[in-house]
């Protein structure tokens, strides 16, 4: 289903994005980018970019900084910003911090720009992003409580504080968009453009 060559590269150290990745049967190595996240966030909105804008250049920016030293191989780049009525939210530092955006997200709406770029050498071959949309219900104090003593650290490593494939799908009242993309990839739009360039068997 896949051919032997280009090889792919993951540039991300997402356990979530590799899953996706293997679950659809790909072969791939990963090779997490080494970027300042923050400071390409801050770029951005210093330019006045929407998250989309800023998911992309992101994801860009970490399929170059792998691509450039692997140069036969396709490097696949992903970035993920939530946004909530025009603020901004990274992955929370602390519990303490995850607590905090969560009842700010909570009984609101909030879109995942999430971005996805294929580059070989210094080649930029294909960019994507999707906005999947997200309603979180008005849980109580309890449940949150709750919540986070049961997911531990693992809430540490979402830009929304929560695993929609876990205990975090408990949040939620309305959820709209591919699974896989609030999970952090655009999984089917990655496909078709894979089969597209004859990376994967059409």
């Amino acid at each position: 289903m896949q051919a032997d060559a280009p090889a792919l590269i993951l540039a991300s150290a997402s356990t979530a994005r590799r899953a996706v990745l293997a679950a659809a049967g790909l072969h791939f190595s990963v090779c997490p980018a080494n970027v300042d996240e923050s400071a390409l966030k801050q770029a951005a909105r210093d330019r006045g970019l929407d998250t989309a804008e800023a998911a992309l250049s992101l994801a860009d920016a970490k399929a170059v900084s792998v691509a450039l030293g692997a140069r036969e191989a396709l490097v696949i780049g992903a970035d993920q910003l939530l946004d909530c009525d025009g603020t901004w939210y990274d992955k929370p530092p602390d519990p303490a911090s995850a607590r905090r955006q969560l009842l700010a997200l909570r009984g609101r709406s909030h879109t995942l720009a999430t971005a996805v770029v294929c580059r070989q050498a210094d080649r930029l071959l294909w960019r994507h992003v999707v906005l999947p949309r997200l309603t979180m219900r008005a849980f109580s104090d309890r449940f949150l409580d709750a919540y986070l003593a049961a997911e531990g650290t693992h809430v540490l490593g979402s830009v929304g504080a929560y695993r929609l494939e876990g205990p975090g799908a408990q949040l939620f009242s309305a959820v709209e968009g591919e699974h896989a993309a609030i999970l952090g990839l655009p999984l089917l739009a990655l496909l078709a453009f894979l089969r597209e360039t004859g990376v994967l068997w059409s």
